[in-house]
Parts: C-alpha cells; sequence; structure tokens
C-alpha cells in the first residue's frame, strides 16, 4: 500500500517551482496532476491552501509540509519537491528546500492518513532529511520514502515502546506525559510527539509518554500511566479529548509547533513545573478547579498571553451567544410576518391569555385598555406565540454572552456566575457592554478562586458550589455597588448616539461597519460588527434595526460579488475558484460571508480589499436610505422583515457592483503569478 502513496512521477529534484508558498503549493498541486492522481489541481492547492493560511507549515530543518484533506484526490497522495532556491513557509530557522505536499482523501480511511503521518514523523530524524538532500535521482528519494512508510511504528507506539523501556532504574525520573494535535491531525501531531519523544530520550531523569490527537488514530493513555504522570505537556492547536482525565496537572500548554522547535525548552518547563506546588495546572481536580477547559493553543510556556486570552474568550461568548440571537431574532421576525407588525403592541397578552380554543379578535382588552389589531383569530395568535418565543430566545443573550466569557476563562465553575453577571446587566440597564464586563469579571475570578489551595474535606464542592457561590456574590456586589450606574450611562448614551445619528454620521458608521464586516470574513472583526448589531437588536429602536440591515447586507457583498466576477472573467480565477463560484452567489444571498473565505485565502492583497471597498458602499447606502432589519441572519431569505426592502436591495447591488469590478480589476492589472504558473504547468 505504501507503493501507492508516492511514484517517481510525483518527485521533482532541484525544481524551480516558484518563490512564494502559493505558487510552490499549485505547482506541486499540477505535479500531482501529472501523475494522474487528481483531475482538479486546482481544488487541490486551494485545500492546501486555506489549511496554510491557518498556521504555515514550515519546520525546522529547511521543510515545509503543506498538507490537507481534499476531495480532488481519491488516494492518499505524497508530491515531493527539492527546491533550487528555497522559499519562506513560515519557519523560524531557514527557508525551505525540501518541500512535501500531503493529500488525504476527504473522507478516506484512517489507515491511509496512519502512512502519511509516518512520513512526518521521519521528519524530525536529521540522517533522513539529510538523505532526501543527497539523493542524486528520483528513484533514491522513492526507496528513501518507501522505507521509512514500510518501517516507522504506527500511531502511540513510540509511546508505548517509551513506556516498555521504563524500568526500576528509572524509578526516580520525573514522569511527563505529552498531548500533541494539530487542526488537520496529520502531520504536526506526529512530528511535534516524535520531537519530544527523541529529546526526552537524551535527557537524564525524565520519563515521557506521548498521545497523538490525530486523525489516524487516537490510544488514550492507560488509567496507571496517568496515575504516575507528574505534569502534562499540550502541544495542541486544538481542544485537548477528554481534558479532565489530567484534572490536577501541572500543565505546560503551547501550539503544536513550538514542541517541534523548542521540544527541549517545553520538557525542561514541564519537569519544572512537576516540582512547583504553585504551577499552574489542569482545571477540576482537588488542589485546582479553575482554568479553561478549552484553552486554545499559544507559543508561551504559561499557555495564551492575557490580551490573547481575554480577546478568545470574548470571541468564545458570541459564537455561544449566536444560536440565541439567530433563534430568537428569526423567530420575533416570523411572528411579524404571520401576525402583523401591530401584534408587538399586546403580544405578552395575546400569547398567554388565548390559546387555540378561544383566540382573540380585532380588538383586545391589553392592560384596561382596547388595542385594535389589523390581523385577527389564529393569524394574531400564532404570530404572537411566535414572538413571545423569540423574546425569550432574545432575553438571554446578554447572560449567554457574559456566561461563556467566564467559561472560556474558568471553565465549568465559570458559568453560573457568568449567567448571574449577564442578567445583572439587564436588570440594570448596562445591557451587552455590561455582559462583556461581568463575563471577564467572573472568569478571571473564579480562575483566581479556582488557584488557591482548599483544604481536602472542601476541595469536591469548590467547583460547583464554593467558586460559583463567591463569585456570583462578587459580580453582584461589583455590578449593584460600583460598576452597574456608569455602565448603564454609557449604554444609554450610546442608544441616545445611535438613536439621533442622521445624515453623515449615519453614513460614516456604515462605512466603517462595511469594512469590518469585509475585513476578515467571519474572524474577529467581522464578529466584532456582528455583536454590536445583534447586542443592540434586542432593544427593538430603529437605530439598532438600521445597523442590523448595514451589517448583514454588506456582509452579503464578498461571497456574492467573487461569485459574479468568476462568472464575468472566469480565466482570472483558477479552476477552484471557478467551481466555488459556482455556490458562493447562494452563500451571499444567505448572509454566509464565509462563503469568501477560499478566495481570501488564495489571493489575500487582490481579494480583500475589492470586498472591503465594496462593503463600505453597501453600509453608506443602507444608512443613507434609512433601511432597517427586524431579523439578524438570513439575508434575502427574511425579506420580509427588511424596510425598504428597496433601499436593502439598492445597497447590496450596489456594493456587489464595486466589489465585482475591483476584484477584476485587480487580477487583471496585477496578474497572480501563482494561477500563470498553474497554466504553465497545465
Amino acid at each position: 500500500m505504501s507503493q501507492d502513496v508516492i511514484t517517481t512521477r510525483l518527485i521533482r529534484l532541484d525544481a524551480d517551482l516558484g518563490t512564494t508558498p502559493d505558487e510552490v503549493i499549485h505547482g506541486l498541486a499540477h505535479v500531482v496532476a501529472h501523475a494522474n492522481r487528481t483531475d482538479n489541481p486546482g481544488q487541490l492547492a486551494a485545500d492546501a491552501l486555506a489549511r496554510e493560511s491557518k498556521s504555515p507549515t514550515g519546520v525546522p530543518g529547511g521543510i515545509a509540509i503543506p498538507h490537507c484533506r481534499s476531495a480532488a484526490v481519491t488516494v492518499p497522495t505524497l508530491g515531493f519537491a527539492r527546491l533550487r532556491q528555497a522559499v519562506d513557509f513560515g519557519s523560524k530557522d531557514a527557508n525551505a528546500d525540501l518541500v512535501f505536499l500531503i493529500a488525504a482523501p476527504d473522507g478516506g480511511g484512517k489507515e491511509h492518513l496512519k502512512l502519511l503521518s509516518k512520513l512526518a514523523r521521519a521528519l524530525v530524524r536529521q540522517d533522513f532529511v539529510q538523505s532526501l538532500r543527497d539523493a542524486e535521482s528520483e528513484e533514491a528519494v522513492l526507496a528513501l520514502i518507501n522505507d521509512v512508510l514500510g518501517t516507522n511504528p504506527s500511531d502511540n507506539k513510540q509511546a508505548a515502546s517509551t513506556a516498555a523501556k521504563a524500568s526500576s532504574t528509572d524509578a526516580e525520573a520525573v514522569r511527563i506525559l505529552a498531548i500533541t494535535a494539530c487542526p488537520t491531525g496529520i502531520a504536526h501531531t506526529y512530528m511535534a510527539a516524535d520531537a519530544l519523544s527523541q529529546e526526552a530520550a537524551k535527557m537524564d531523569g525524565v520519563h515521557l509518554d506521548v498521545e497523538t490527537q490525530g486523525s489516524s488514530s487516537v490510544t488514550p493513555f492507560p488509567a496507571a500511566v496517568v496515575d504516575r504522570a507528574q505534569a502534562i505537556i499540550f502541544a495542541t492547536d486544538v481542544g485537548v479529548k477528554d481534558r479532565e482525565r489530567f484534572a490536577g496537572l501541572p500543565v505546560i500548554e503551547s501550539g503544536v509547533k513550538r514542541a517541534i522547535q523548542e521540544p527541549r525548552t517545553m520538557l525542561e518547563e514541564a519537569v519544572a513545573a512537576a516540582k512547583d506546588p504553585a504551577a499552574r495546572r489542569v482545571p477540576g481536580g482537588a488542589t485546582t478547579t479553575s482554568g479553561t477547559e478549552n484553552s486554545q493553543a499559544s507559543e508561551g510556556s504559561q499557555g495564551l498571553s492575557t490580551a490573547k486570552k481575554l480577546q478568545q474568550a470574548v470571541m468564545t461568548g458570541v459564537s455561544y451567544m449566536v444560536p440565541f440571537v439567530a433563534a430568537g431574532g428569526l423567530l420575533l421576525a416570523l411572528g411579524f410576518l404571520i401576525g402583523g407588525y401591530d401584534m408587538a403592541n399586546g403580544w405578552k397578552v395575546l400569547a398567554t391569555e388565548f390559546s387555540l380554543g378561544n383566540l382573540p379578535g380585532h380588538d383586545v382588552n391589553i392592560d384596561g385598555s382596547m388595542v385594535h389589531f389589523d390581523r385577527a383569530g389564529l393569524a394574531l395568535y400564532l404570530g404572537a406565540v411566535l414572538f413571545a418565543t423569540g423574546q425569550m430566545a432574545m432575553g438571554f443573550i446578554v447572560a449567554a454572552l457574559s456566561g461563556y466569557i467566564a467559561y472560556a476563562l474558568a471553565g465549568r465553575p465559570g458559568i453560573a456566575p457568568g449567567f448571574v453577571g449577564g442578567a445583572v446587566s439587564v436588570l440594570v440597564g448596562a445591557g451587552f457592554i455590561g455582559g462583556l464586563v461581568t463575563g471577564l469579571l467572573a472568569g478571571v475570578l473564579a480562575a483566581w478562586l479556582g488557584q488557591r489551595k482548599a483544604p481536602r474535606v472542601v476541595a469536591s464542592l469548590m467547583p460547583v458550589v464554593i467558586i460559583p457561590l463567591l463569585t456570583s456574590l462578587l459580580v453582584g456586589l461589583i455590578m449593584f455597588l460600583l460598576l452597574g450606574r456608569p455602565l448603564a450611562g454609557i449604554m444609554t448614551g450610546l442608544q441616545d448616539w445611535l438613536s439621533s445619528m442622521s445624515g453623515s454620521s449615519a453614513v460614516l458608521l456604515g462605512v466603517i461597519l462595511g469594512l469590518m464586516m469585509c475585513f476578515d470574513l467571519g474572524g474577529p472583526v467581522n464578529k466584532a460588527a456582528y455583536l454590536f448589531a445583534t447586542a443592540g437588536l434586542s432593544t427593538g429602536d430603529e437605530a439598532s434595526m438600521k445597523i442590523m440591515a448595514a451589517v448583514m447586507a454588506a456582509g452579503m457583498v464578498p461571497p456574492i460579488a467573487l461569485s459574479i466576477a468568476t462568472f464575468i472573467r472566469k480565466s482570472l480565477f483558477t479552476p477552484a475558484e471557478q467551481e466555488n463560484g459556482k455556490s458562493a452567489w447562494l452563500l451571499g444571498l444567505s448572509f454566509i460571508s464565509e462563503g469568501a473565505i477560499p478566495f481570501a485565502a488564495a489571493d489575500p492583497l487582490r481579494v480583500i480589499p475589492s470586498m472591503m471597498a465594496g462593503g463600505a458602499v453597501t453600509g453608506a447606502l443602507t444608512m443613507a436610505t434609512g433601511t432597517m432589519s427586524r431579523a439578524p441572519h438570513g439575508g434575502i431569505f427574511v425579506s420580509f422583515a427588511i424596510s425598504p426592502l428597496w433601499g436593502f436591495l439598492i445597497a447590496l447591488l450596489a456594493g456587489t457592483i464595486t466589489s465585482s469590478i475591483l476584484v477584476i480589476l485587480a487580477k487583471q492589472m496585477w496578474p497572480n503569478k501563482a494561477l500563470q504558473l498553474a497554466r504553465n504547468a497545465g
């Protein structure tokens, strides 16, 4: 089976594939096509570049391993190039002259991925790497690669071998565990594991066991190994599976690439942590109850920097809040559609005091006054029920934002005080600004309390009773006694400012929101604009609905514009981009900005500025026409909740035309060298 992974037709020696990672990856994709391993090299290159955009694949030693899962290949495939001119793939030590393109079939079996992971593990062996540089023929390279594919141990056997060598002679060794994981789970996962294992073998008094949480397999540590461990290393770019197994162990956290580049440093930090009673620990145990169960990777020895932790905590809160906003907002919009807009004048009475057997008429007694509704009977009642359900969902958004920010910082002990703080924010009128503050406050306090040593008799009560109780109390007191009124004043001032916007000030805000929505297409800046819009939507005032319309319309522009551009000037786009363009318009109409990410990842300097210009035009025009949206999501499919609809459509059309023209001009006047190379290779 390993013979099928690579052939001499997939190898290029002393090749000139370009001067940038994009060009090299496109060149290797066409090497794969010439070997009859794919009939869509553009798609393969786009998939590899999408992975590259998440984290550069250069590793120490002048090596790069761009890799991906792709529907463009049906069998696991390796393309290899020894470059005449080394290219910067993001490694700290040197540019890469040895480049492997690892392509795994989308949805392929784990046995295939095991073979690919073996190659990645071999790349940390200096003798193997030097042999690749010294090889004089494609046949020699093929023999070297097939040798490691056929003889290297399979997943996690490195750790098992290390454990088997343990005996009474190393009984005094510091026993360290390590978890390695990367987003794709093919290459960096196993390179990090082997880099740590090989370095540990050179160190006296260190015993290391490694669990690779990759795509090919995950073999958990035996319980006995975990029980004997004195510290653990998390070298991951994704969440650690079953993290609670290691509760109470001193922990060193980093991104997976740091374990490849600085394995000895990380091991030394883990040894020091094992001997330090005050070391940071995995949350959930008897000696510690805080920390985040969803900690993201970092490049530092003590996890993420404080600023990065706070930023990611806010993004976590936003991501958990969005389902409440989407469900609640769409239910409100459906309520208006079915029951009429005047239903909002008495929705609570209509939903609770009537039933299917007692439907309301046109005139209903609302709080002692007779109110006339345009609609009556089943339509009015169902509209009120939908609206009431949506109101309940929207009532959670500040609490959910606050609660899950705290959760990101302190794990489960932070959830309750975060939700309590959010509820208090709503009560005192501090709104989503108060929710942001209480979430961060609750998370920091809960994490701090969790790191305090507790007597064993109360340790088990800390995460479920004591920390939530004390933190909720502290957050409540701080909000009621100190921060509540100032934050409410800020929120009121913001709402008054928004309500007073007209003319040029409103247009300027629309421009800013449009630029933000199109800057990173679903990233932190995009999410910040969306949070600003959706959080204000719960107030129901016209200014907030105008902001929502600007944000949604601008976010629809990039996928639609790029789809149109691929139809107008097909030759300016790669085959993969042309294929993506066939469906991107539908994603855009649905307000899914992420439909433009494949285009932006492959060509950010031409695509992103063009999209931002169109987004700015759209945002400005929605504000200028006073367009409002009562729905937080759905795009053109919630047109019934947008008024005036003509203003929304004109703004969307103008922005789309602007972006389409600009991206075509940018690609025509500033040609894409990677695209030209792909054409020449084809």
